[in-house]
C-alpha cells in the first residue's frame, strides 16, 4: 500500500528534510519534496516553493489535489543564535515566518486535502531548545513553541477527519543548522537530553516512520523528544 500513498517533505533541499525524503522513498512512499529551489535529489522531485508566502503555498498544492496525500512531513526550517536584545528585528520576523508560519501554512493546506480522503498524518518539528529554554535562541524557541501550541490544537481539529497531527523535537544534529555551532555548545547541550548520545538523522526519521505508519492512528496532539528533554 505504501508505494501509493504520497508523502510531502517540505525543506528537502538539504540538511534533515532531504534525509527524510530520501528515507520515505527507501521505505516505499512516493515523495515529493518542497523547497525555495527547484530540483531533483536522486530521483525525488523537488518543486520551488516558499513556504512563507501563503499565495505560493496554496498554488504549490492546489497541485497536490489529484494525488493520493498521505501526508505531510514539515522539515523547512531556519536557526539563529544571539541574545535577544542583540537580535534584529529582520532575524526575528524570517524565525517566526519560516518556522511557525510556513509551517501552519503548509499544514493548513495539506490538511485540507488529507480532509478529503478522511485520513492521514501531518508531521511537523520542534525542538529540544524549546523545553531547555536555550539562551541566545529566544526567537527561534519563540517559534519551535508556536509550532507545539499549534500542532496540539491542529491535532483536536483534525482528529473528526481519521489525521493525526504530531511534532519531532530532536535534540542537536548534524546537520547545517548546527554547523556553526562550537562543539563544546553541542557537547552541553546533548549532556541536558534524558539521553545524552549523540543523535543522527537517521534516529529522528525512525520516529517519523513509525507516526506514517497505519498503526500509529492513535497517537496525536503529541510532542515526542529525540533524545529527551
Amino acid at each position: 500500500m505504501k508505494e501509493q500513498r504520497h508523502i510531502i517533505v517540505t525543506g528537502a533541499s538539504r540538511g534533515l528534510g532531504q534525509h527524510v525524503a530520501l528515507r520515505a522513498a527507501e521505505a516505499g512512499y512516493t515523495v515529493t519534496g518542497l523547497a525555495r529551489t527547484a530540483g531533483e535529489i536522486r530521483g525525488i522531485p523537488v518543486m520551488a516553493c516558499d513556504v512563507t508566502d501563503p499565495e505560493t503555498v496554496a498554488r504549490c498544492f492546489a497541485s497536490f489535489r489529484s494525488l493520493p496525500l498521505w501526508g505531510i512531513v514539515n522539515a523547512a526550517g531556519a536557526a539563529s543564535m544571539n541574545l535577544h536584545v542583540a537580535t534584529p528585528p529582520k532575524t526575528m520576523s524570517k524565525l517566526v515566518s519560516c518556522n511557525l508560519l510556513g509551517t501552519m501554512y503548509c499544514a493548513a493546506e495539506a490538511g485540507r486535502l488529507l480532509i478529503r480522503r478522511r485520513g492521514g498524518r501531518i508531521i511537523n518539528f520542534s525542538s529540544i531548545a524549546v523545553p531547555l529554554g536555550l539562551a541566545g535562541e529566544a526567537s527561534y524557541v519563540a517559534s519551535k513553541a508556536g509550532i507545539e501550541g499549534f500542532t496540539r490544537a491542529f491535532a483536536r481539529e483534525m482528529a473528526p477527519f481519521g489525521v493525526t497531527v504530531n511534532a519531532v523535537a530532536p535534540g542537536p544534529l548534524p546537520t547545517a543548522l548546527t554547523a556553526g555551532v562550537p562543539e563544546e555548545k553541542i557537547a552541553a547541550l546533548r549532556a541536558r537530553q534524558v539521553v545524552p548520545l549523540p543523535l543522527t538523522p537517521d534516529d529522528v526519521w525512525n520516529v517519523i516512520s513509525w507516526l506514517l505508519e497505519e498503526r500509529a492512528t492513535s497517537i496525536s496532539g503529541e510532542i515526542i523528544h529525540v533524545g529527551g528533554a
